[in-house]
């Protein structure tokens, strides 16, 4: 697995916040509408180790008939019905458990979130690894937060910081079940770049997964134990819940920025006048936001918002507390 650079957080400072945050491949640019096909599961495991893995394999089969991209699975997914401590239960990255999902993503062709409990130099972790659809570890994100128990009883070690993986698809982040309760690990993650957020967890998250998701600007997309996972638009807005059946999927628009209304909305006309169709406007009134996408393979959304001045909201709320400490002196 290729090391970790720190990325420049979306204010222009580094994320410092434990271990370097990004995956580091080359910089690229993007020249189209960035659509990603998210898939999650929600569903509690079985008691059985093979029959566990053999589920799995069907929603990735599925999964990849549905058109997805990448397919996520809920907290420590194989290990979750298995007696004994967590700890001795963990696998090292090359185990049983790995090297099978590693085979299906290669099989398949997609991209793998699959949560369990690794063993790395002799300690063990609440984790979830992203695997690429030719079967390799492209990252690890140990859980930040386990409950006090996991810790004191299950013989857990906490992760050391935030991660965000730089892949084919966009900028991912993983969080795990308890993580969602800390402040630091949303801007942490947040600071680095995440377009999509992958929570699996043994508790939905609810609220707490669109506060995330506005504040960041960033799909978040669920995949729950005990209960009914949904995906999450970067406006907050609830795209989609699991039924009984517990394969999720949604197509998302990467190159797609939620803004303020304030100093923006009034270039709409002459937005629309330019580029027309080639633009999605969706607004969301009570925030006082809107998301600009774009859907052509000629200009990207931030080519829009350079080209007419848009001011990115991060930007805005940056300036107005310049302005108020200004204010105060």
């Amino acid at each position: 697995m290729a090391g970790s650079c720190v990325l420049p957080s979306r204010a222009g400072a580094a994320c410092v916040l434990g271990e370097p945050a990004l995956h580091h491949v080359p910089p690229r640019r993007y020249l189209m509408a960035r659509y990603v096909t998210v898939a999650a599961v929600s569903e509690r495991p079985g008691s059985d180790y093979d029959a566990v893995h053999a589920r799995a394999a069907m929603f990735v089969q599925r999964a990849k008939r549905m058109g997805a991209d990448i397919i996520a699975f809920p907290e420590c997914h194989p290990h979750t019905a298995l007696p004994g401590r967590a700890c001795d239960k963990a696998e090292p990255l090359d185990g049983r458990s790995l090297t099978f999902m590693g085979e299906q993503a290669r099989q398949h062709g997609l991209h793998v979130i699959w949560p369990l409990y690794t063993l790395e130099d002799s300690r063990a972790y609440n984790s979830a690894v992203l695997l690429a659809p030719t079967g390799q570890v492209i990252g690890v994100y140990h859980k930040m937060f386990p409950v006090d128990r996991e810790m004191t009883e299950a013989g857990l070690t906490p992760g050391d910081g935030p991660r965000v993986f730089d892949t084919d698809l966009g900028r991912l982040g993983m969080v795990i079940c308890f993580d969602l309760n800390f402040p630091e690990i949303m801007q942490g993650t947040g600071d680095a770049g995440a377009e999509i957020i992958f929570f699996c967890s043994a508790y939905r998250g609810g609220l707490q997964t669109r506060i995330w998701a506005y504040l960041l600007g960033a799909y978040v997309v669920s995949a729950i134990r005990d209960g009914l996972g949904w995906i999450v638009d970067l406006s907050g807005q609830v795209l989609g819940e699991a039924t009984y059946e517990a394969l999720l999927t949604r197509r998302l628009n990467l190159d797609r920025k939620l803004l303020h209304m304030d100093y923006n909305w009034d270039k709409m006309d002459d937005m629309l006048a330019r580029y027309g169709p080639h633009l999605t406007v969706d607004f969301f009134t009570p925030e006082g936001c809107w998301a600009l996408g774009s859907e052509s393979d000629a200009f990207t959304v931030d080519d829009v918002i350079r080209e007419f001045g848009l001011e990115p909201r991060e930007d805005y709320f940056a300036r107005s507390r310049r302005v108020r400490e200004e204010a105060l002196r």
